[in-house]
Order: C-alpha cells, then structure tokens, then sequence
C-alpha cells in the first residue's frame, strides 16, 4: 500500500512564501506522475503542478512565475514552492501519485495553505 503525506502548510501573509513537502511511504509502486492539486472551499480540486519522471513540469496559468515543483519522481518524492503567495492560493493542498498501469492515482490527505493578513 502506498501513503502520501503533505506538510508544510500553514497561516501566511499575502506577498509571504511556503514550501510544501510530500513523502510517500511503501516502495513495491512506481509512480510515472506526481502533482500538486488544490481545493478552495466550494470549489473543485483543480490541478497547480506536475513532475512528470524525466524531469518535465507543468504549472497552472494561475501560479507560473511564482510556484516551483520540485522532487524525484523515481523517489516519489515532492515539493511545492510558493512565493509572492495571494488571498486566492488560500486551499487545502494535495499531494498525488500517479502509477501508469493499472491507471491508478493516489492522493495525500491534504495540508492547509492560508493566505490572510
């Protein structure tokens, strides 16, 4: 069985910066993806980053120039950082794994990133 955990959230002023980690316990799954998502109260878990194994990333329109991913996919390990941090990055954060076959995505249970001066 594998576990992901997030650490790193907490209460930050805006213009303030957090780094997010994520471990990932149990070795017998590789994983070909892993990403950052977020879900803001009411709102769906929409996608902020992704580490594709290679090294590859994506970013959100919402966060580039600002949020960095960074990891080892091979590792499955992960982290987030976020600078210049605004009232809406405020979320809970979630770490995911994704394993190519079988198609299956595992999910940390979520750290909580508050933006508010």
């Amino acid at each position: 069985q594998v576990q992901l955990v997030e650490s790193g959230g907490g209460l930050v002023q805006p213009g303030g910066s957090l780094r997010l980690s994520c471990a990932t316990s149990g070795n017998n799954i590789r994983f070909s993806l892993m990403a950052w998502y977020r879900q803001a109260p009411g709102q769906q878990r929409d996608l902020v980053a992704s580490l594709i194994h290679g090294g590859e990333t994506k970013y959100a329109d919402s966060v580039k120039g600002r949020f960095t991913i960074s990891g080892d996919v091979s590792r499955k390990t992960l982290y987030l950082q976020m600078n210049s941090l605004k009232a809406k990055d405020t979320a809970v954060y979630y770490c995911s794994g994704v394993r190519a076959w079988p198609i299956t995505t595992y999910w940390g249970q979520g750290t909580q990133v508050t933006v508010s001066s």
